[in-house]
């Protein structure tokens, strides 16, 4: 119990204390001191919550109620397999990131503030992925929102100010939506605490079942918002691009999953037999495909690379969305094995895109001409992420989409069981086709490439280990599979 809420409530208060502690100077010899005691505060507090993250993990088996919002409405807290490996994915991706920004932001103004919320949203996200009811749920969904929109605003900039404000206006609507649900399931179920079997009572079922479907759909609309499900998906080519690198990553990687986590809640709700074979998950299924095949496809015509990035995560994360509508044992574990292999992988390519716009300030794809001769280093590491987002053996993207694809063609399903595969490897495809180009232009500038002029440009050691070990992760889980089964099958379970 103490280690669950120390792993949300000591990271959301040292980064208060951040918040307290006010701006930061960045110049003389006080300045240099001030930043080196801020650091030195934020690396402690990465590091505590981490260990404490990890510690729930291990030592955590029961569930437990820390107060009543109403006399049936409780606040729960409880690891199961869905939240161990959200949090997993957490507990790696924001320390990595926010070891990488002690770099990134060293000419900022406003870095107390950065990293103030930086925790914040470390504290919420454990809360998220420790949530043991719908209630508890939805509370910390609205408190992500909140804490990381000022992650997206952080330069102050016009168009800063706008992406943040659309990021908040698009995910309280898809909130809003899956609040209209969650009252409906409230009436509907004996209890709104987490199962994979389903909540609904045998008599809604056949007293409401039209309406309960419609119910359910509305709510993966809501939550789907967060996870850049089309067509709800515009804020998240627009919030990324104009975040710090370190902002971007976490939010491709980790923060856009809490739509995808919520919706997974949402499935063990209502149950994967009462959605099956439904309208409901026909028209989810059609969302997923035209957001996957759309998303890569605006990513192959964006110039400017952290964007090309974004609409790269719109598109694999309806891979995930893909393998759960599918609604079978094998689609679900590809889903959630992708869950992984995109964090890891997604979190290394907007950390690489950082430290080229951090050494070089080059921003735009043509721009990259000749950079694997400048960062060989971060180059190597952009390709290799390259191949996993592609699926490329003997990396993670590989596993997870073979699951996916393998997955759909046993589910039966008339069109969408040889329709999703086709989509995916188009995608692939694609993927491969925005991707590859940055690393052949990279390291094979042409023979009327400067090579006189050329300078080593690689970033510190702060910058180039998080990215190593994310990369170093994305392979590792390809390579050896195993070393997660044992949590993708017992969330696949629901245990």
């Amino acid at each position: 119990m103490y280690l669950i809420l120390l792993s949300i409530l000591f990271p959301a208060a040292a980064g208060l204390f951040l918040l307290i502690r006010g701006r930061t100077p960045l110049s003389g010899e006080k300045g240099n001191t001030d930043r080196k005691t801020l650091l030195a505060l934020t690396g402690c507090f990465l590091v505590i919550t981490a260990s404490l993250v990890f510690a729930s993990l291990l030592t955590v088996k029961e569930g437990f109620t820390l107060f009543f919002l109403t006399k049936t409405l409780p606040i729960y807290f409880r690891i199961d397999g869905v939240g161990r490996l959200f949090s997993l994915l957490a507990v790696i991706v924001l320390p990595c990131a926010g070891f990488f920004s002690f770099a990134y932001m060293k000419h900022e103004e406003r870095e107390s503030r950065y990293y103030g919320f930086y925790l914040l949203v470390f504290g919420v996200l454990n809360g998220l992925c420790f949530a043991g009811n719908l209630i508890t749920f939805y509370l910390f969904f609205e408190l992500l929102t909140l804490s990381s929109m000022p992650l997206v605003l952080h330069s102050g900039s016009k168009e800063a100010v706008m992406a943040g404000l659309k990021y908040l206006f698009y995910s309280l609507c898809g909130a809003y939506a899956a609040l209209f649900g969650i009252y409906f399931l409230y009436q509907n179920c004996d209890s709104l605490t987490f199962t994979a079997d389903g909540a609904l009572r045998a008599s809604a079922i056949t007293q409401q079942g039209g309406f309960l479907l419609l119910t359910a759909f509305v709510m993966l609309l809501g939550f789907g918002v967060k996870a850049g499900m089309f067509p709800m998906h515009a804020w998240l080519p627009t919030a990324h691009p104009v975040a710090p690198a370190p902002a971007s990553a976490v939010l491709s990687a980790v923060i856009v999953k809490a739509g995808v986590l919520a919706i997974i809640r949402v499935l063990g709700m209502f149950g994967r037999d009462f959605l099956r074979g439904t309208w409901v998950q026909s028209g989810w299924i059609i969302l997923t495909l035209i957001t996957v095949f759309m998303g890569s496809l605006l990513a192959y015509r964006e110039p400017v690379l952290k964007k090309r990035l974004a609409y790269s995560t719109v598109s694999q994360i309806s891979y995930i969305l893909f393998g759960l509508a599918v609604m079978n044992e094998t689609s679900f574990t590809g889903a959630l094995f992708h869950v992984l292999a995109h964090g890891f992988v997604k979190a290394a390519l907007f950390l690489c895109a950082g430290a080229i716009i951090y050494k070089t300030g080059k921003t735009r794809v043509e721009e990259m001409r000749g950079i694997g001769k400048e960062m060989p280093l971060t180059m190597w590491c952009f390709t290799i992420a390259s191949l996993g987002l592609i699926g490329i053996p003997p990396t993670g993207g590989f596993v997870s989409k073979w699951y996916l694809a393998l997955g759909s063609l046993e589910s039966g399903l008339p069109v969408f069981g040889v329709l999703g595969p086709v989509i995916l490897l188009l995608s692939a495809l694609l993927t491969a086709g925005y991707l590859l180009p940055l690393t052949i232009h990279g390291f094979f500038p042409g023979a009327d490439y400067d090579y006189g002029s050329l300078q080593k440009k690689e970033p510190c050691k702060l910058m180039t280990v998080p990215i190593f070990i994310l990369t170093f992760l994305s392979v590792l889980i390809g390579l050896f599979p195993n070393l997660v089964d044992g949590i993708i099958v017992m969330a696949a379970a629901g245990r």
